[in-house]
């Protein structure tokens, strides 16, 4: 009997405020990343939704609220999507790092192929979006306004 896999092209997961979750989230979408392929760009988003939970966690979730950590496959599975919806206010930017904290969305901004934040009722929806390397592809990481291919 031949059976197909099926690969769900959604996959979401509710977390409560509370540091544990933030690594909960990583392993979610290590998980995710791993079945659907994205081994070579694993660590950059994972790291991604790392830096995109810790700020939700941190600066847009009411006590007593959580954030929805939602991945698509997008792209004929050569695209990933990762969302990172809270309930807070504020629209998150790039900003110059000040002391330990700040470096979170520089990081995001360094690693992701497009990333940005939309409202949602209560709160926003912060997104950042992955391509697959595609075989002979070469494999670039951006800095700021500098590109390395190897």
């Amino acid at each position: 009997m031949n059976e197909t896999t099926q690969l769900s092209l959604l996959r979401e997961r509710f977390y409560r405020r509370e540091h544990r979750s933030v690594p909960a989230a990583r392993e979610f979408v290590r998980a995710a990343a791993v079945d659907w392929g994205f081994g070579a760009r694993l660590d950059d988003v994972v790291l991604c939704v790392s830096e995109l939970a810790t700020n939700a966690l941190v600066h847009g979730v009411p006590p007593g609220r959580g954030y929805l950590v939602r991945l698509r496959l997008e792209n004929a599975g050569w695209g990933l999507s990762v969302e990172v919806h809270d309930s807070g206010d504020g629209e998150p930017a790039v900003r110059e790092p000040a002391g330990e904290s700040g470096r979170g969305l520089l990081l995001v901004d360094a690693l992701a192929d497009r990333w940005g934040v939309r409202e949602r009722s209560p709160g926003k929806v912060v997104w950042c979006a992955f391509s697959k390397p595609r075989s002979g592809d070469a494999q670039c990481i951006r800095a700021s306004s500098v590109e390395v291919c190897q």
